[in-house]
């Protein structure tokens, strides 16, 4: 299915947040993901349904100051 990540378009097989997270390689990474502007928590993940089209966003905490 086609969804932009990250502002990208991107090719992901994927049904939900979980598995487009392990698509693109982020399934160990510690990540805080959108789907579609709205938050998704860890636990929901699973859950979070995806549609063509949809816009992901999946960011890494940083650090320093």
């Amino acid at each position: 299915m086609k969804l932009v990540v990250n502002g990208e378009p991107r090719e992901v097989a994927a049904a939900s947040v979980e598995e487009a997270l392990a698509a693109l390689g982020f399934e160990d990474a510690t990540v805080a993901t959108a789907l579609n502007g709205e938050f998704v928590a860890r636990r929901l993940r699973a859950q979070a349904a995806l549609a063509e089209g949809d816009r992901l966003e999946v960011l890494a905490p940083r650090q320093g100051g």
